[in-house]
């Protein structure tokens, strides 16, 4: 499945719980998060996000097969760290992916990136806690 259908999938229970869930690809069905402000409190950079709970302050991506071989992992958890009030992050990636040459499996790939930055201690995140899903 790709990313947004995925998203499709767990919107309803999101919702239920308090998430705002990405609609679309469109600008006004983003769910954009401010990084960096400008003159006049306006926003001056933000980054979009799949979905984002306001009260409790957790950032959700959900990836797929861009996870590892297209750095979304790297990309997602940068912007994430940069992001206004994110105090808590998830990301979801898929177990395991087919393609025609093989099969790869990103969730694994993701947790060896994941702990390796937890673990090392060289590269600190800023987050209260860190959830990563396989799916």
């Amino acid at each position: 499945m790709e990313s947004n259908e995925v998203l499709e999938q767990l919107r309803p229970e999101l919702e239920k719980i308090g998430f705002e869930v990405e609609k679309g690809k469109t600008k006004t069905q983003k769910i954009l998060r401010p990084v960096l402000f400008g003159e006049m409190g306006e926003v001056g950079v933000s980054y979009d996000i799949d979905a984002y709970h306001s009260k409790n302050h957790i950032v959700l991506e959900v990836e797929a097969v861009r996870t590892i071989r297209g750095n979304a992992l790297y990309k997602a958890l940068v912007e994430m760290s940069l992001m206004v009030d994110a105090r808590y992050a998830a990301i979801a990636v898929p177990l395991r992916y087919q393609y025609k040459s093989g099969t790869e499996h990103p969730y694994q790939n993701a947790l060896r990136i994941v702990d390796a930055i937890y673990t090392s201690g060289r590269l600190r995140l800023p987050f209260d806690g860190f959830l990563l899903v396989g799916y």
